[in-house]
């Protein structure tokens, strides 16, 4: 790994992020900290680590993807700005669109592995502190989480990441 840039990725999530909180009370830093571990306990490499601690800084803070690319170089800009695209892709009810529809257009739009791979750890992360969350927020995003992030993480042989997503999604879903 390439400690400095990824230290420098941390520092500026952590300076961008500065004032935000989870829903927890926790600093958000937190979050894309958890996410950049998950994604190292994957096995991939720096650019993915430092997308995953920038993940939400396109989104919910000044920094901008001209930014991100300067400092950190185009392949961490696009993986930011696929995951970013991701987020805005909606997951409306069954009789609109079937999940295995949201699944291929994900597939699709993902022109890298890698923003899938950091999407599903920024939703494992997600699930893990989603008792945080309100009722229905949970029950929402946990049949979310069955209908789209297992099947895709299975797709992907990430056996140990579906499991979590659906031990998670089963305990909110049907308690």
């Amino acid at each position: 790994y390439d400690i400095e840039k990824i230290k420098a990725a941390y520092a500026l999530a952590s300076q961008a992020h500065h004032q935000q909180v989870r829903e927890s009370g926790e600093p958000y830093v937190i979050h894309p900290v958890a996410v950049a571990v998950i994604v190292v306990e994957l096995g991939m490499d720096t650019d993915t680590v430092a997308a995953a601690l920038l993940h939400d800084v396109v989104e919910d803070t000044p920094v901008t993807l001209e930014q991100l690319s300067k400092q950190f170089g185009q392949e961490v800009a696009f993986l930011v700005d696929g995951v970013t695209k991701l987020g805005k892709i909606p997951f409306s009810t069954r009789e609109e669109q079937q999940a295995e529809n949201v699944r291929k257009m994900l597939l699709s739009m993902a022109q890298d592995v890698r923003v899938i791979i950091i999407k599903l750890a920024d939703r494992l992360h997600n699930m893990r502190t989603i008792q945080y969350c309100a009722e229905a927020k949970r029950r929402r995003t946990a049949l979310e989480t069955m209908e789209v992030y297992a099947p895709l993480a299975h797709r992907l042989g990430i056996r140990a990441v579906k499991e979590e997503l659906e031990d998670i999604s089963i305990k909110y879903l049907d308690p």
